[in-house]
């Protein structure tokens, strides 16, 4: 891509928007090597990249690349033989373990959420774990290398320490002595060349001996090593002498180790630094709020709201252009300041920006072609130094963009024919695009000439275009009109500014009449596109209208199914209660019966069994909904022997004894009670024999049920309530001769299947019991065999 063509357009500005969002010097300078491509293949393969670290961002957040440095000269170096620093080295193993972690954090994420393209570029970091422990071994964070990289270096320093400690304590023995005092200017004791010295007074120069080090700015001060503790320096010195032997020692080892890893460090900066590069891209389209583009290679452009990614987002002005389908060349017109070269830039750069693997500030679903090299000449490049005028300058870059262009191009061109005769300007502008559209190329030009409206009026594949003009506020709305022509203002401008209306109609008499017909033409299609723009917004308003009122009815129709469930919900809670009480006073009843059987021996297990199956009978129905019921006629006289339904229990019994005006003894089953005598109702009245007295106690006869089940689902309850219902069942079954019964309790927790079948082996009723086998239903059902 020729690189005044990226300047033109202002790719470099791009570039330095994505290099602050690089993490490392590696990243940055992979930014800053960013061109366009023309190979289809190749943009694909970039915008995939960006695509997924866009994601990772959205999905995880940050990828790590702490740590990370650029070690490339330290590696160079040490393949040739140098030395590296401290701080060189443990760059190399932070760099190491950056590498590990950012592959760990990235293989973790390939996990959830495929990232194939990202994944492919941390195979090739290569884990020089080893080689980072051993420098960690050796140099701690501050670069210093420690005691225990070698026994040698911890046993040198051992020593220096205890020599240092001997001199300093030697010189403070002295400092303290008040007779030495006097003859010093401080009382402390510090270092000169390395060496351990007292600050001693002029005139004192010849009391201690030794070697001066240094004196003060006005020589009223000399730091003396005296005499007493020269042996003590010589020692520490010769100590230094040989920690910084020992500590080169160390480094040329560990250099060693980085130059035995060179390729691999070299392939993993590589890595990383292409990953920090694809990392950066994703977050200057977090910046610029851009989207994943629709790439074609068949020329055919369709930007939806694109915005020139330089223009702060409350000024700029959304784009909206189709090229290369219906149409491959668009002709501007309209009048200076309007936005017509913004509009050629935003085309030619959002292009550059697709073509080098970054999203673009447009709405999701735009296209961009991938081109094989996109030319433009906008501007004003006219030269004094060369003699160029602004024609000439024009005339050299449109010759050069002739000479290189291909049908795979994109050509933009602003003010053709511009910077010399009006008619002669047209006339060769005309001959230009006609020359470039045969050739193929997609082309969006911009002029002044009225004449190339009318030559894009009727020439297939070639469309007129405008920038809005407001003529009320006398402004540009910077809005690119396609397949509307410009149109000239001046008249309208100058009749809005007051200048007199027989000056205007003068000039419009001088204008040709194929002139008026074209304005004319141009204003009426203005007016039916401000018309077909006015019922477009109020179709558009009553769309959201609609929209807001579905919104309403949806959230409406959404409450009253929520307070429907709630109403539901109440009623199943109450349901609920009303079992539960009933089944308490069931459970309360049996408990007395059999403790009736326990005492008197007179009532048997069936007889119970039926007693607790018909009061079962009795729960209401859940969310049985109420129905208004003919009211029956009352018998006017109930009699003893009378066959009743008792209304508020739901049971037919018959009347034992009536025991006064509002209340009769009615035999329900086993059990008596008494009852309203509004709450009976006649069923069917007693005969003549039956009206005799009845017995107290009833015979049954023991027959099998006709209703018996020879299964039991338990599934819901709880361990209480599904002993209950279990003894009952094994009473009903018991009295159907029922040989084996299937108990259903599912699998669950197993609290369930232990307690039954702890009450299965206590149970009168029950020979033998076993778990269910494969095709009875398994663990979740248990078989239990009668006696």
């Amino acid at each position: 891509m020729n690189s005044k063509i990226l300047k033109t357009l202002d790719y470099a500005s791009i570039l330095d928007k994505c290099t602050n969002h690089a993490e490392t010097s590696l990243g940055k300078e992979r930014v800053e090597q960013l061109l366009p491509s023309g190979d289809f293949e190749e943009v694909k393969r970039r915008l995939k990249a960006t695509d997924e670290a866009v994601n990772v961002n959205r999905l995880k957040g940050s990828a790590p690349f702490g740590g990370i440095r650029d070690i490339k000269t330290a590696v160079h170096r040490a393949r040739i033989g140098g030395v590296l620093s401290p701080s060189e080295l443990y760059d190399t193993a932070n760099t190491i373990y950056g590498g590990r972690r950012l592959k760990r954090f990235l293989n973790e994420v390939h996990e959830d959420y495929p990232i194939p393209s990202l994944v492919m570029l941390t195979e090739q970091i290569e884990d020089l774990k080893p080689t980072e422990d051993r420098i960690k071994q050796c140099i701690d964070e501050n670069a210093q290398v420690v005691d225990s990289a070698s026994p040698e270096l911890a046993r040198i320093r051992q020593e220096l320490r205890t020599s240092e400690t001997r001199a300093r304590d030697r010189l403070e023995q002295m400092v303290r002595t008040p007779s030495i005092q006097k003859m010093l200017q401080d009382n402390l004791v510090t270092i000169r060349n390395d060496r351990y010295v007292i600050p001693v007074k002029q005139e004192y120069r010849g009391h201690f001996g030794g070697m001066i080090h240094d004196q003060s700015a006005s020589g009223a001060t000399l730091f003396i090593e005296p005499e007493a503790v020269v042996q003590l320096n010589n020692r520490v010195r010769e100590l230094k002498l040989k920690e910084e032997t020992e500590i080169e020692k160390i480094l040329r080892m560990l250099t060693e180790l980085v130059a035995e890893s060179a390729d691999f460090l070299l392939g993993n900066l590589d890595a990383l630094a292409e990953l920090d590069f694809t990392f950066a891209k994703a977050g200057l389209s977090h910046e610029m709020k851009a989207t994943l583009p629709i790439l074609n290679d068949r020329g055919f452009i369709k930007i939806k709201r694109g915005r020139h990614p330089l223009i702060s987002a409350d000024k700029v002005v959304p784009l909206d252009i189709e090229l290369g389908n219906r149409y491959t060349t668009i002709i501007v017109t309209g009048p200076n300041t309007g936005g017509k070269t913004v509009s050629l830039k935003t085309i030619g750069l959002l292009s550059l920006m697709a073509m080098s693997g970054l999203f673009v500030p447009a709405e999701e679903g735009s296209q961009l072609c991938v081109f094989d090299a996109i030319y433009a000449d906008i501007g004003d490049e006219q030269s004094i130094e060369q003699s160029l005028s602004t024609f000439s300058s024009h005339m050299t870059n449109i010759i050069r963009i002739l000479r290189d262009m291909t049908p795979k191009s994109l050509v933009l061109l602003d003010e053709l024919g511009a910077g010399t005769d009006p008619a002669e300007g047209s006339a060769l502008a005309i001959s230009l695009l006609e020359y470039i559209h045969k050739m193929g190329c997609r082309i969006v030009a911009t002029t002044h000439y009225s004449e190339l409206k009318a030559y894009a009026f009727d020439r297939q594949g070639i469309i007129n275009a405008s920038m809005e003009f407001d003529i009320q506020t006398l402004s540009p709305t910077y809005r690119l009109l396609v397949g509307v022509p410009g149109r000239s203002n001046a008249f309208a401008i100058a009749q809005r500014l007051g200048l007199a209306k027989s000056i205007i109609e003068h000039a419009r008499g001088q204008v040709g009449e194929e002139d008026q017909r074209v304005e004319s033409m141009i204003a009426t299609l203005e007016e039916n596109r401000l018309t077909a723009e006015a019922e477009r917004q109020t179709a558009e308003q009553l769309r959201r209208e609609v929209e807001s009122l579905r919104a309403k009815l949806e959230a409406q129709q959404q409450r009253f199914e929520e307070q429907r469930d709630r109403m539901f919900e109440k009623a199943e809670r109450e349901a609920q209660e009303a079992v539960a009480k009933a089944r308490r006073e069931a459970d309360e009843i049996i408990a007395d019966l059999r403790r009736m059987q326990r005492e008197a021996h007179l009532v048997k297990d069936h007889q119970l069994s039926d007693a607790k199956r018909r009061l079962d009978q009795a729960v209401p129905e859940l969310r049985q909904k109420k129905t208004a019921q003919p009211s029956k006629k009352k018998q006017d006289k109930l009699e003893a022997g009378d066959e009743v339904l008792v209304t508020n229990l739901r049971q037919k019994g018959h009347i034992v004894e009536v025991v006064s005006d509002t209340e009769a003894m009615v035999q329900l089953g086993i059990m008596k009670m008494k009852v309203q005598l509004a709450d009976l109702e006649l069923v069917k009245a007693a005969s003549a024999a039956e009206k005799k007295p009845q017995q107290a106690a009833a015979s049954l006869k023991r027959t099998r049920d006709e209703n018996a089940r020879m299964e039991l689902d338990l599934r819901g309850l709880n361990l209480e309530e599904s002993l209950i219902e279990v003894d009952r069942f094994l009473d009903e079954s018991y009295l159907a001769n029922f040989g084996q019964v299937y108990i259903i309790h599912g699998k669950g927790t197993g609290i369930l299947r232990t307690g039954i079948q702890e009450f299965l082996r206590k149970h009168k009723h029950v020979k033998s019991y076993r778990i269910g086998n494969y095709n009875e239903g398994g663990t979740g059902v248990t078989v239990a065999e009668l006696k």
